[in-house]
């Protein structure tokens, strides 16, 4: 019986000191931009999607956890940058996921050339919010 009433009163007070425990409230995510190598010529911006050059800025799409906006940085139409300007990094797990999220999303926006890329997974609302925002920018852009 001893037994059982100390593993209950050890068990009570783990779980007690577990939920006590404040997530670490550091400084947001330092998150960088993965750029694909720029074409060795460029032209300036024109008409034509083809042919666009230059930086756009998408739209902020609000999420349940935060504002998401990124830019994105276009040679000769083609993609060959993507800057992230705002993502959830209210909460220490928001900059987790973040940092966690953002840069395998710009490798695959980087690789298929659009916003048509898959979300990563255990960030959903980040990988949406980050996938309208850049569909947003290459709709400003163009192409």
């Amino acid at each position: 019986m001893r037994r059982v009433a100390a593993t209950t009163l050890s068990t009570t007070a783990g779980v007690v000191l577990l939920l006590a425990l404040k997530p670490h409230q550091g400084h947001p995510p330092v998150v960088s931009a993965v750029s694909a190598p720029r074409p060795a010529a460029s032209a300036p911006g024109g008409a034509a999607s083809g042919t666009r050059t230059g930086e756009f800025t998408g739209d902020v799409v609000d999420t349940r956890y935060g504002p998401v906006q990124v830019s994105v940085t276009l040679a000769q139409g083609h993609i060959t940058a993507v800057h992230v300007l705002q993502v959830p990094s209210e909460r220490g797990r928001d900059r987790e996921i973040a940092a966690r999220a953002v840069p395998r999303l710009t490798e695959e926006a980087l690789g298929a050339q659009s916003a048509s890329i898959d979300a990563v997974s255990g960030a959903s609302y980040t990988s949406e919010g980050y996938i309208r925002s850049l569909q947003s920018a290459l709709d400003e852009a163009g192409v």
